[in-house]
């Protein structure tokens, strides 16, 4: 029992050893994770009707999925720069509505805008203490795909019909998004697992034919595996 609890403590020192970085350090990391995003001064729905009485949904989050990896090179026991490149799923999204008019009634559901990024993150890293990092920099974001859905439901009595209305906006949508991430990671003690969490401030306006600063507002949440080249 002695010796198996001996070899045990070795593997998790190898482990925690081989997590531990240093100074001229290549290393890669695979990462998975969750998007809550915006669009900042998107307005409010107003949709006017026949009654003269407008359906209104107020602005939400969308919530979507990221996946890349990150390279990352250890300069000093402190210091580290990262490049990264992930698939992100961002945009807006309003709340469910619904206007009733006596025995009428108009819904309005998953009323959003898809803005799905190819980002190209380069970060600094600056670690506080064993494990843990503060980080700035740049990200590089284009374009892939806009879409515009909602579904409105109409009743009347006892009818009700839905239209579902799905418009592909990509050519409304500026091509390349720039935006300054901020964030923090940390290391799991004793084996090379980082969880990271960001907010990347869109800097540039994300549609063509608007004089609003309509930009991307975007917080990243992410688990990766780290390994040593």
């Amino acid at each position: 029992m002695k010796k198996l609890m001996m070899i045990a403590a070795l593997l998790v020192a190898t482990v925690s050893a081989n997590a531990q970085f240093e100074a001229g350090t290549f290393s890669l990391q695979p990462k998975i994770g969750g998007v809550i995003s915006k669009v900042s001064n998107m307005p409010d729905i107003k949709i006017p009707t026949a009654a003269g009485v407008s359906l209104d949904a107020d602005k939400s989050f969308y919530a979507g999925a990221l996946i890349g990896v990150e390279a990352e090179y250890q300069l000093a026991d402190m210091f580290s720069l990262a490049a990264g490149l992930n698939f992100a799923m961002q945009g807006c999204q309003w709340e469910d509505t619904e206007l009733k008019i006596g025995g009428e009634s108009l819904k309005l559901k998953d009323n959003k805008i898809q803005l799905n990024y190819l980002n190209l993150p380069i970060v600094a890293n600056v670690y506080l203490f064993k494990g843990f990092a503060v980080k700035t920099g740049v990200q590089l974001g284009f374009l892939l795909s806009a879409k515009r859905k909602y579904d409105m439901t109409g009743s009347i009595g006892g009818s009700s019909a839905t239209v579902k209305y799905d418009e592909d906006v990509k050519d409304q949508c500026k091509k390349f998004d720039v935006s300054i991430p901020i964030g923090v990671s940390y290391q799991v003690p004793t084996v090379p697992v980082y969880i990271d969490a960001r907010y990347n401030l869109g800097l540039t306006k994300i549609v063509k034919d608007i004089d609003e600063s309509v930009k991307n507002q975007v917080f990243q949440l992410t688990v990766g595996y780290k390994f040593a080249l």
